[in-house]
């Protein structure tokens, strides 16, 4: 079942270009990640899926009672606000002591409901947002770079999570990424984007397009192909425009 789809999307900011003519979609219980060189547009396109931007063409398309996540990828927080995890979580919906006790178990944070949020880490944080969106019981959760700024182990760890929360709840989830290797182990599907659509599919099947090599080099292709999946899709034939 499509949970999200968008068809034709063309958005402009400011008098500047930023996406053309993207198709997109996204299925139940699927890891869709979102890769591309800065500026390809990426975040802009998450905005538009979550209508916070407009659109200049195009529509996007919601399941009838789709219930939306949202992981921004970082917060800016004043570090004098006086304000613990459990607080944050209720805001702006309260939720019981046991249901937020619960989502920070399964988020791997037991215990830290008392915590200043200023006193958190980078990968505490991210995992206190991800927390944030589960206790809204999401079918579609949609993180933008979740895991900037953490380490490589804080990134697979990261990843591993998410995994989990897709077989625990059967949530979907379509994620804008800046990497290209951890972040592979974790899609079902890739879509690289350069202010459209240049490929998507399989990582195995990004990983030898040719429109991916051109945007991102030959030396990014092992990484990718590790990575083996039983469902191809299609790849679009290179843009020239």
């Amino acid at each position: 079942m499509t949970l999200i789809a968008a068809e034709g999307l063309n958005v402009t900011l400011g008098a500047q270009p930023v996406l053309h003519d993207v198709n997109l979609h996204l299925a139940g219980g699927e890891i869709v990640t979102i890769v591309g060189p800065n500026g390809s547009g990426k975040s802009t396109l998450l905005r538009a899926l979550l209508g916070i931007v407009p659109l200049q063409g195009g529509r996007v398309t919601r399941a009838a009672g789709l219930r939306v996540g949202y992981v921004p990828q970082k917060l800016a927080l004043d570090p004098t606000l006086p304000m613990n995890v459990a607080r944050f979580l209720s805001l702006p919906v309260r939720h019981s002591r046991a249901d937020i006790a619960a989502t920070l178990a399964r988020v791997g944070l037991e215990g830290v409901e008392t915590r200043p949020l200023a006193g958190l880490s980078g990968g505490q944080m991210q995992r206190v947002l991800l927390a944030r969106a589960l206790l809204a019981a999401p079918q579609a959760i949609l993180m933008d770079e979740p895991t900037q700024g953490l380490d490589q182990p804080g990134e697979a760890a990261f990843y591993r999570l998410l995994e989990e929360v897709r077989s625990d709840t059967g949530a979907a989830v379509l994620m804008v990424s800046h990497d290209l290797h951890v972040v592979m182990a974790a899609s079902d599907r890739v879509v690289c984007l350069n202010g459209h659509v240049c490929c998507e599919g399989s990582p195995h099947v990004v990983s030898n397009a040719p429109e991916y090599r051109a945007l991102f080099g030959e030396g990014t292709r092992g990484a990718l192909a590790l990575y083996r999946h039983h469902h191809d899709h299609h790849c679009a034939e290179p843009d020239h425009a």
